[in-house]
């Protein structure tokens, strides 16, 4: 029997159906997967988060917890006091603000985005590629969401601009690319500057220059990404993205990754990696790729972070190239093994960084790698030239 005051836990309408149709099929799963369309696997899963997230607020009549604790808060602990026939006689429920942590995070975003799962659709595919290449688009610290004043910084710089500079420069990178059968859309971090509507960062606390509404932001994010997708679809046949987590953005960066994969949910030539390690590989022949942010630990360390996560196939290729991003600036380190790269960022200099004297330049590149000879050309787009 199914208990229908789950539907008070339920966030989206794909959430209500599902518990509506266990209630009709008398809590059976099978006979609600059915009544769905859907496995009942998925079901299973749907009604375990639905659970958790009722649990989380004090209700899970299995355990005799029937309290719900106010909106903006969860239970942090319950104790029972049962007589000696084992009926509950006391209960002392203990309350705290929601946790900010990733797994809740992680879930509330994919059920946001339920009701949008496999909506994302492209144009079709290219009709001559080669599987012989691939191409690499890697974003350096995006920034976006960072405001400049030019009075301050020598430049302005706003959510417009940096929107329509990574679209315009993944679009011409995308036309001087071969046709690679297979493109990476590599996001190495800091995809947004900031993490939250505090404006700060989250680890040192220090106050950002931001520009409008922080959700219009995260809004902006995804269109821009979209676009890129949309622009690379038209010359790959794969398009292959990744969102790495940077040290501005730990959340809204997994946000974005999510949203994505859901969106894409179901296409064949969109591949959304949205896994929330920091560092992440990909092999391509006998081409080994790394990428993070770059702010976890020392160039010099990459190359065994490598060696050991990906022991096989570092065994098994020839050419390996790890990429970061993170201080902005174009440095490149041969070590045994490996060669480490990290890119420049597109962002204007906001107010601290130009006091600091840092004066790096702005670019962003397409990297051509070969399945047998690893790198084999690259092709630059300078931001002054957008």
């Amino acid at each position: 029997m199914q208990d229908n005051r789950l539907l008070d836990f339920c966030d989206t309408t794909t959430q209500r159906r599902l518990i509506e149709a266990l209630i009709a099929a008398d809590g059976h799963r099978a006979a609600a997967a059915d009544q769905l369309g859907i496995s009942e696997r998925n079901v299973y899963m749907a009604l375990a988060r639905i659970k958790r997230k009722a649990a989380a607020r004090g209700f899970a009549p299995d355990n005799d917890m029937t309290k719900v604790a106010a909106p903006g808060f969860q239970v942090k602990g319950t104790s029972t006091l049962y007589d000696a026939d084992g009926e509950q006689k006391a209960q002392w429920v203990k309350t705290t603000a929601t946790a900010n942590r990733d797994d809740l995070l992680r879930e509330s975003i994919a059920e946001a985005f339920e009701d949008w799962r496999g909506v994302g659709r492209i144009a079709a595919a290219p009709k001559h590629t080669t599987d012989e290449l691939l191409s690499i688009y890697p974003m350096g610290d995006p920034h976006l969401g960072l405001y400049t004043w030019g009075e301050e910084t020598g430049e302005d710089f706003d959510l417009k601009i940096a929107e329509d500079n990574l679209c315009e420069a993944v679009k011409r990178l995308v036309a001087c690319s071969p046709r690679s059968q297979t493109c990476i859309l590599l996001n190495l971090g800091d995809f947004f500057h900031a993490d939250t509507q505090d404006n700060r960062t989250a680890r040192s606390g220090h106050a950002l220059d931001v520009d409008t509404r922080w959700s219009k932001v995260l809004r902006a994010g995804v269109r821009a990404m979209m676009t890129c997708i949309e622009a690379a679809a038209k010359k790959h046949e794969k398009v292959i993205v990744k969102n790495l987590i940077g040290n501005h953005d730990d959340h809204t960066s997994q946000m974005l990754g999510l949203s994505l994969a859901l969106f894409y949910d179901g296409n064949e030539r969109v591949e959304i990696h949205d896994n929330p390690g920091k560092f992440w590989f990909h092999r391509f022949g006998q081409v080994l790729i790394g990428a993070g942010h770059g702010d976890t630990c020392r160039p010099a360390q990459l190359p065994g972070i490598m060696a050991t996560d990906r022991a096989e196939d570092w065994g098994k290729t020839r050419h390996r190239y790890f990429y970061t991003g993170h201080i902005h600036t174009q440095n490149v380190a041969e070590y045994p093994g490996c060669i480490w790269e990290s890119f420049k960022t597109m962002a204007a200099k906001d107010a601290w960084t130009a006091a600091k004297g840092y004066r790096s330049g702005r670019d962003m590149y397409c990297i051509v790698h070969h399945q047998d000879h690893g790198e084999v050309e690259r092709h630059r787009v300078d931001v002054a030239m957008l």
